[in-house]
């Protein structure tokens, strides 16, 4: 009887049970069919943009660019091994190593990303692939590195007109910093901070830093005509910018925009300024900003970690390219069998 009167009623233990999840099942709510579709639809796609996010957006475009040629010769996605390897025989002729590399890197991506196996680890597709770079090569075309001696022409060549304020300051910053194009553009006012010794620029996010732990990079206050702080500050001061990127576009009408340049202007500078001086550009590009900086620090004997230190280059291997060929005249062998310390210049011989 006692036990009756403290048992609560019926619709109190009902309530109670909902409320701590205990028993009545009919009363949760019921699954609907589509419910697992929809989780795994999400799971996908989620999948899917953690993959995108993985690769910088400049390999994204190139992927993107390389499955479309793949698709168009024939391909689709998914494909066998057998359809990998007709292709890169199909295409052996027509394209460099390196493109047919990144082709099979674009198509790897691609079933990765939906979970797929992929068809371009089978042995007989990397035999292939083998067979290609041993008969082709696999040397790379590097753009030609712009000197200072190459700079310093450029430069004088230059007025002060708004164009060309901010292309020298685009180039003389690109050079002193060994920057990619796409960091170099992608400055904002707030990645600088002016020192005693210069400016000390913030690089936010690169080719080899995805996950945008930063950088900082040393841009030395040096005077004269080739000074990188001067001339910055010189554009930044005449173009009364503040705040937010610091290399933007000019419209038609010759006005400044809040646009920040596109990476490939820097490639269209390099080259223009070249052939303004009757300098073939071809060989020239963006890179040779960089490639100019590694140079001229190699030949002035400053040590390979340094240079690493101020380009953001992770691996000694692809910086030794340069250095190597910077390299090739200092105590060159040919010169001490024959007993001498120095050549002679063309200049000097055609006297």
């Amino acid at each position: 009887m006692d036990s009756l009167l403290h048992t609560p009623p019926l619709s109190i233990r009902i309530r109670r049970d909902l409320v701590s999840g205990r028993g009545n099942r009919q009363l949760s709510r019921p699954r609907r069919h589509g419910d697992g579709v929809a989780a795994r639809h999400t799971a996908a796609q989620t999948r899917r943009e953690l993959a995108e996010a993985s690769l910088a957006k400049n390999t994204r475009y190139a992927y993107a660019s390389d499955l479309k040629q793949f698709i168009k010769w024939g391909g689709r996605i998914p494909c066998s091994a057998a359809a990998v390897e007709s292709y890169l025989m199909h295409r052996a002729y027509d394209l460099s190593v390196a493109t047919l590399c990144r082709r099979v890197m674009a198509i790897r991506n691609a079933h990765v990303e939906r979970g797929l196996r992929s068809p371009t680890d089978d042995p007989e597709v990397k035999k292939v692939l083998r067979g290609i770079r041993r008969q082709f090569g696999v040397a790379q075309k590097q753009a030609k590195p712009l000197t200072r001696k190459l700079l310093r022409r450029i430069v004088r060549s230059m007025d002060h007109s708004p164009i060309d304020r901010r292309d020298r300051a685009l180039l003389l910053l690109g050079f002193a910093g060994g920057f990619r194009r796409s960091e170099l553009v992608a400055l904002d006012v707030e990645d600088l901070e002016p020192t005693e010794e210069g400016l000390m620029v913030r690089i936010k996010r690169s080719k080899t830093d995805q996950e945008q732990r930063g950088r900082l990079v040393a841009i030395p206050l040096l005077g004269g005509r080739l000074c990188p702080v001067t001339a910055l500050e010189k554009w930044l001061k005449s173009a009364r910018i503040k705040a937010g990127p610091i290399f933007r576009s000019f419209d038609r009408g010759g006005g400044l925009t809040a646009l920040r340049l596109d990476g490939g202007y820097v490639s269209q500078v390099v080259k223009d300024r070249l052939e303004a001086l009757g300098i073939d550009p071809k060989s020239y590009s963006a890179h040779s900003l960089r490639a100019g900086l590694v140079t001229e620090a190699a030949r002035a004997g400053v040590p390979s970690w340094k240079i690493r230190q101020q380009t953001g280059h992770r691996s000694e291997a692809t910086l030794a390219r340069y250095v190597r060929d910077a390299e090739l005249w200092q105590n060159n062998s040919a010169l001490a069998a024959f007993g001498r310390r120095h050549g002679i210049r063309r200049r000097e011989r055609t006297r």
